[in-house]
């Protein structure tokens, strides 16, 4: 069985679309949109540092959603819209990801860009629970 994951203390899906589905079994697996530096208000810091931390601050919303934490997540993956936006990207997730004992596996692309030319950051997720 599948569900829908939207928070609603998260800025809305732009389309639709679920912010992440999870998957129910022995293993609950919890697949995630990508999410852009936007905050619940609509506001987007001009930083790709601060983008990427709302980015991983609506992740958390969401593992939260879905039963989960940040130690449960089994896979980054990262796309950034310029060379110049890596080390702003790179200090948001090692700050997130300092606390758990096995990081999950992480891929970072530079990407052309996104919907909009304010958003330099998109994170998603792929996470894991037994049950």
């Amino acid at each position: 069985m599948k569900s829908s994951l939207v928070p609603i203390h998260i800025h809305p899906p732009f389309a639709r679309y679920s912010h992440a589905v999870a998957v129910d079994g022995a293993t609950r697996l919890l697949f995630a949109s990508g999410q852009l530096g936007v905050g619940a208000n609509g506001w987007v810091p001009d930083s790709a540092e601060e983008q990427a931390a709302l980015c991983f601050s609506n992740i958390d919303a969401i593992l939260e959603a879905g039963g989960m934490d940040r130690t449960c997540v089994t896979r980054i993956n990262a796309f950034v819209s310029d060379r110049e936006h890596m080390n702003g990207y790179m200090a948001a997730r090692d700050d997130w990801i300092e606390p758990l004992e096995i990081p999950p596996a992480s891929t970072l692309m530079i990407v052309a860009g996104f919907a909009r030319p304010e958003f330099k950051v998109e994170v998603e997720i792929v996470a894991a629970a037994v049950r």
